[in-house]
């Protein structure tokens, strides 16, 4: 009878204690060693090194963006027409038509120098030495106005006149004035040329 009380003793203290030592060393119920709890610990960084690497080769690869170095857009220079009479020269924008751009090409070549002189106290004309296309309309000239005249002439007006021109050029803020004091009373010699 002591016996069987002691035996009872025991199974209580033993399933007591059982509880507390499985609470105190947690191992995997498949293998009591704890050798694949370790591997189970490790084995998540393993596995997501090899799912990232995974994942990174199947992603679709984007080309590389080719990185060429561009420079802004340079503004393209217009060239002016250059009148130099006396030692002074006047700069005038051409006009945007088939006939300033024949003249500009012709300047290509190099200087024109011109005979010109005064008519009807407006203008300062002479003879251009080859003809270009005409692009005739009723226009009233102004001061620093480079008008073809006739398809071969080249006019320079310090003043007013209506007729029918084809305008080649023009110099910006000149007065009647500014002109004769450079292009005088009588005939002069200029230089067109590009500038």
């Amino acid at each position: 009878m002591k016996r069987a009380k002691f035996a009872a003793a025991f199974l209580v203290a033993a399933a007591i204690a059982l509880p507390s030592c499985e609470a105190a060393q947690p191992q995997d119920a498949a293998d009591p060693s704890g050798a694949e709890s370790v591997a189970a610990v490790e084995a998540p960084s393993d596995q997501a090194e090899n799912d990232a690497e995974t994942t990174e080769a199947a992603a679709p690869q984007e080309p590389e963006a080719e990185t060429t170095e561009t420079q802004p857009a340079q503004p393209q220079e217009v060239p002016m027409l250059a009148i130099t009479a006396n030692g002074t020269t006047f700069l005038a924008a051409f006009e945007d038509n088939s006939s300033a751009r024949a003249l500009a090409d012709r300047l290509q070549d190099g200087p024109l120098t011109l005979e010109l002189h005064d008519y009807g106290d407006f203008e300062k004309v002479g003879p251009l030495g080859f003809d270009l296309p005409a692009n005739d309309e009723q226009i009233t000239t102004a001061p620093g106005d480079v008008i073809l005249y006739q398809g071969n002439q080249i006019a320079i007006y310090y003043d007013t006149n209506t007729w029918n021109f084809t305008r080649l050029a023009h110099i910006d803020g000149v007065s009647r004035d500014d002109l004769l004091d450079v292009f005088g009373g009588g005939d002069v010699t200029v230089e067109l040329s590009l500038q």
